[in-house]
């Protein structure tokens, strides 16, 4: 879950070198080849015998060193997979004798720590409560991965329980991970919850990274960091061995630097899993390969429906928008301005938090009752923090958990009216595009990132575009934008249920007509102006 808030700045050092406002870090022994390489870049090298799925993973390990524990310290990475190396080497073994499983054959990932995975590492939602447990088996999507040929290379961190833990924490902080800093900023927010597959994607220390969303935790981070992000339509990827919050609206999805990334990344996590039903409902209408929607014309001859609030919010993100909606029109699009957040306006905050709390206890209390965890209940998370509060609980509380764990069972009426109120957005949010004959709806993705504030939490500002997509279930693309002073923005787009294949093809033709993703510089802090 995405919550938006403020951070608190300081002097960054890097390797015995202390940078000055505005002056850049520089990475040392930049490897060319691994620096924002792309997932068929480095397949072309390993078909041509110049590297091997181990000498990426091992590079990779090394910036890791560098870069997340040194240097600028971005902290992104909670726990390294002591097993990497061993995967890429058997998985270069199989290419060898002419056994290449996909386009993820021995590309490494980095997974945020709320995914199961059954081997060295610890699932714990960067929660102190859940040190110590070792998933039986894989989650879904990790299962997935490794059979589409993925390199698990280690876990990211995140804000705690996924930003539901307290109603004034700072994104990308958890009690067993620390805070991740933003690597275009230091002295920023990477964005939550998932800000260490954003921050660590954005430094090149992975290919690709799976990040989870209730409420723009896939999108945001994306956008702040100048990434793609793909949160999926509900259902699409399976949820099982994922720590939930809401089995309405969670999502495991795709984080990556370039469209076509984030794409096959996509079609390898994808399929039908029996201990997730909302999957049932994605046979027939899901992919496992989705590059052939890749079309430099996909926006000819669309109509997308401009956010008008987006029009006239904080003007340096308005700019970039309206340049970018230059670029829909010359790239063949009609553009349609829609008031859709006035009309879900009528939903209301409030009815998805109700939603949220009702549903976390719920599937918290399901979670920790089949994995081996210490805890096993929420009630027993809530007790250990209390007991553990100096090292749990030094900058905010867990009025989150508190409040979540009095709600009653999911057959309260208040749930169920909160529930009924929230899913109505999928009816305004078609009829509106059906009236308008919209292929899609466009909008700035989230504001920019903002000071690193521990004492009074997040305080972020300006445009967001996640609710909509969050609240419905529907899918939700974020491309770059552009940059305002160093740090960058996401222009979003979304449709309704299933319609990834129309949302990759326009965000794809967008991305192609404008390329406007820029590697971090690591920037300490904003310059300051005298």
């Amino acid at each position: 879950m995405n919550r938006r808030r403020f951070l608190q700045s300081g002097s960054i050092s890097g390797l015995g070198m202390v940078l000055l406002p505005g002056q850049a870090w520089v990475e040392p022994g930049k490897v060319p080849d691994l620096v924002e390489a792309t997932i068929q870049q480095l397949q072309e090298q390993m078909k041509n015998g110049l590297t091997t799925s181990v000498q990426i993973t091992q590079e990779y390990l090394k910036r890791i060193k560098a870069i997340d524990r040194q240097g600028p310290t971005i902290n992104s990475v909670i726990e390294v997979n002591p097993d990497a190396v061993e995967i890429a080497e058997s998985l270069d073994k199989e290419r060898k004798n002419g056994k290449v499983r996909g386009p993820m054959h021995g590309i490494p990932v980095l997974v945020k720590d709320n995914l199961n995975t059954a081997d060295r590492m610890m699932t714990t939602a960067g929660s102190l409560a859940l040190e110590g447990n070792f998933a039986k088996t894989d989650s879904f999507v990790v299962r997935q991965l490794r059979l589409a040929g993925a390199v698990i290379l280690g876990k990211t961190n995140l804000s705690e329980w996924a930003n539901f833990r307290s109603n004034r924490s700072t994104s990308g902080w958890s009690s067993r991970g620390g805070q991740t800093k933003c690597p275009y900023m230091l002295d920023h927010n990477p964005s939550g919850s998932s800000a260490g597959s954003g921050a660590a994607t954005a430094a090149s220390l992975c290919t690709v990274s799976i990040g989870t969303e209730t409420d723009g935790s896939i999108v945001s981070p994306a956008s702040v960091n100048g990434l793609v992000g793909i949160k999926p339509t509900v259902g699409l990827v399976s949820r099982s061995g994922i720590i939930p919050i809401s089995a309405t609206q969670d999502t495991a999805g795709p984080i990556a630097r370039t469209v076509r990334d984030a794409v096959i990344l996509l079609g390898a996590i994808t399929g039908i899993d029996q201990d997730d039903k909302a999957t049932l409902e994605s046979k027939g209408r899901s992919h496992t390969d989705y590059t052939e929607y890749l079309d430099n014309n996909g926006l000819r001859g669309k109509r997308i429906g401009i956010e008008k609030r987006h029009l006239t919010t904080h003007p340096p993100c308005v700019k970039l928008f309206r340049e970018a909606i230059s670029v829909l029109k010359a790239q063949g699009a009609t553009i349609v301005e829609v008031e859709l957040l006035k009309a879900l306006d009528q939903v209301g905050d409030h009815s998805e938090f109700t939603v949220l709390l009702y549903e976390f206890k719920d599937g918290v209390n399901k979670y920790l009752a089949d994995n081996n965890t210490r805890m096993k209940s929420l009630a027993e998370v809530i007790a250990f923090d209390s007991a553990n509060a100096s090292r749990v609980m030094p900058w905010f509380e867990q009025e989150d958990l508190i409040e979540s764990n009095l709600k009653g069972d999911l057959n309260d009426q208040l749930y169920k009216e909160a529930l009924s109120k929230t899913l109505n957005s999928r009816k305004i949010i078609t009829e509106l595009m059906k009236a308008q004959n919209l292929d899609a709806v466009c909008g700035i993705t989230a504001g920019l990132s903002f000071p690193i504030d521990l004492v009074n939490g997040d305080n972020g500002s300006g445009p967001s575009m996640s609710t909509p997509a969050a609240i419905s279930g529907f899918p939700h693309i974020t491309v770059p934008m552009g940059q305002v002073h160093d740090l960058p923005v996401g222009i979003s787009f979304f449709a309704s249920a299933y319609q990834e294949p129309k949302l990759i093809s326009i965000a794809y033709a967008y991305e192609q007509a404008s390329k406007l993703r820029q590697a971090p510089r690591y920037l300490p802090s904003l310059p300051v102006q005298g």
